[in-house]
């Protein structure tokens, strides 16, 4: 019976709805899909108090309608903005960005491959809640399996994902906990792959904003967190993105929604424009419209309030060190790459680098050894730093190096 009523309903979402006025055909959502309608999804955001909060920040930003916030920088993980921060809570289907990150990272290294063929178990077929569907004993490949987590939160594939990677969901579960604990993620605790409500599945909004960071570090996952709609099996399984603002937000890059009883209505949202890319993160929404609006009031503010800025070249400022027992005396350091900060617009002039250099060295000094530092400001905040290097290698005087010099000497004498 239930083999029928999967069969039944992968049939009926391969229909297509006809939109009032005569408009086209629309593939309709996968079943169960964050509990998000196609009517929501269909329509562009409203003027909301996002806008408000983007021009006023502050206590507008305090007022978006979610339990818990952050806004971080991508690059450096600033932080922006942020709400209880902090505060464990329910993810929800967010737990799916831990579940991506070691995907990608298994690809990159060669452990597994997009065209891998992965046989669905009989629990991972089990999984409720988003799902394509799938049958015990059916095969997909890892690409597709990875389309239907990362557009369409599909509990079963990711599921599967992790089986194929770890053996288990239990395995693949232990491994998303190791990783948190190298990311930093010291209030997460994950219990499944999925996000499905589950006592002692916790994390934050800055743990959360943490591995969504990690993620996007792989340039290959934004090829399916930006896709709006796709499809598996031939066309037969529509996917739909439950995050409508990979539609309707200028330079949505991702990333992931989540709902759930216990969580609430979740959204880590990701974009770039302009230089500046940004994570936004909202958990405890009542509704999917609150979380969006919470996620696009983040967003908004950051992009209207910051920029990336670029520290100038301080290689005027950069002074000849003395070297103790070497082959030459001193040597003119160089500056490696600085990198870039985020501040205020208003307040990107006032950006300033203060150089510290050692007072001298003993040899032997090796090329690329670090002898100073630049620390960047904004006012009396430490904004970042990067190190100063030996351009050169300068070995140690001895014998051999000395009886060079002298003869060298010599001859020139002559």
């Amino acid at each position: 019976m239930r083999r029928m009523t999967r069969k039944l309903r992968r049939a009926l979402r391969g229909l297509s709805l006809l939109l009032a006025a005569g408009m086209l055909l629309v593939p309709v959502l996968p079943a169960a899909a964050e509990e998000v309608t196609w009517q929501e999804l269909s329509q562009p955001f409203p003027e909301s108090r996002a806008v408000m909060a983007a021009v006023q920040g502050g206590s507008a930003l305090e007022a978006l309608p979610a339990e818990s916030m952050i806004l971080v920088e991508q690059g450096t993980g600033k932080v922006l903005f942020e709400k209880n921060a902090d505060e464990p809570m329910p993810p929800a289907s967010i737990t799916k960005i831990m579940s991506l990150l070691l995907v990608m990272e298994a690809l990159d290294s060669g452990k597994i491959a997009l065209t891998d063929e992965v046989t669905c178990s009989e629990h991972a077929a089990g999984m409720g809640g988003s799902q394509i569907w799938l049958e015990p004993g059916e095969t997909m490949t890892v690409e597709e399996l990875l389309k239907a987590s990362a557009i369409a939160s599909a509990n079963d594939a990711i599921v599967a994902l992790g089986e194929h990677l770890a053996g288990s969901e239990e395995a693949f579960v232990e491994q998303m906990n190791r990783r948190a604990a190298q990311l930093g993620m010291e209030n997460t605790h994950f219990v499944n792959a999925t996000g499905l409500d589950a006592e002692g599945h916790l994390t934050t909004a800055r743990d959360i904003s943490a591995m969504a960071r990690e993620l996007l570090r792989h340039d290959r996952i934004v090829e399916y967190s930006t896709v709006w709609m796709d499809s598996l099996r031939g066309g037969e399984t529509q996917l739909v993105n439950t995050n409508k603002l990979v539609r309707y937000y200028e330079g949505c890059t991702g990333l992931k929604t989540g709902t759930t009883d216990g969580a609430g209505s979740c959204l880590a949202a990701s974009a770039a424009r302009e230089g500046l890319s940004l994570v936004a993160v909202s958990l405890g929404s009542a509704t999917s419209a609150d979380r969006f609006d919470s996620c696009r009031g983040l967003l908004d503010y950051g992009f209207a309030n910051f920029t990336t800025c670029q520290v100038p070249d301080v290689s005027d400022q950069l002074a000849r060190i003395p070297v103790r027992g070497g082959v030459l005396e001193d040597l003119l350091p160089v500056a490696d790459q600085a990198p870039a900060v985020v501040v205020p617009k208003d307040q990107a002039d006032q950006v300033t680098q203060q150089v510290t250099l050692s007072e001298g060295l003993t040899a032997p000094v090796e090329a690329g050894q670090t002898v100073g530092r630049v620390e960047i400001y904004l006012g009396e905040e430490l904004l970042g730093q990067y190190p100063v290097l030996s351009p050169l290698e300068i070995p140690a005087m001895d014998w051999a190096h000395a009886l060079k010099m002298v003869f060298s000497g010599a001859l020139r004498l002559k």
